[in-house]
């Protein structure tokens, strides 16, 4: 057998096994914001792709935090695995790293994946779930304020 035909069968082999065994792509998420009041202060974000960890991926230590400066209006996240995940975002405004309440409401801005209606509380995670698969996903999270 010539090396022209050993090569061709290693392709092959390497074709048919990434088939069979189901290897994907990671997929990537292109996040916009909508809505920032001001360019002062910072942007925490939540991605996570468990829902005990939504909204604050406190309880997920394979949540993907990131923080940005309030004055970017996009984000980037790459080689993802194929799943349902969802996204949450803070203005928080102060630098402090948290969201800033007065009575339970929040005094910063927030916004969730697919802008679920908000009534009391943080939406749920299947409210702001979307899925990530090899094709790149885009997610637009608008900000709202209450105070």
């Amino acid at each position: 057998m010539g090396l022209a035909a050993s090569i061709r069968r290693i392709a092959g082999a390497v074709l048919i096994m990434t088939v069979l065994g189901g290897a994907t792509a990671p997929g990537s998420l292109d996040l916009d914001f909508e809505g920032l009041r001001s360019a002062k202060g910072l942007i925490q974000i939540c991605l996570t792709a468990n829902p005990k960890g939504f909204p604050d991926c406190k309880a997920d230590s394979s949540a993907i935090t990131r923080t940005l400066k309030a004055g970017q209006r996009s984000t980037r996240f790459d080689a993802l695995a194929a799943g349902d995940y969802a996204v949450s975002v803070i203005h928080d405004e102060n630098a402090n790293a948290r969201l800033d309440t007065f009575a339970g409401i929040p005094r910063e801005g927030f916004g969730f994946s697919r802008n679920p209606v908000i009534t009391f509380g943080p939406p749920g995670f299947n409210s702001a779930r979307f899925a990530v698969g090899t094709a790149p996903v885009k997610q637009t999270v608008r900000f709202r304020y209450f105070l």
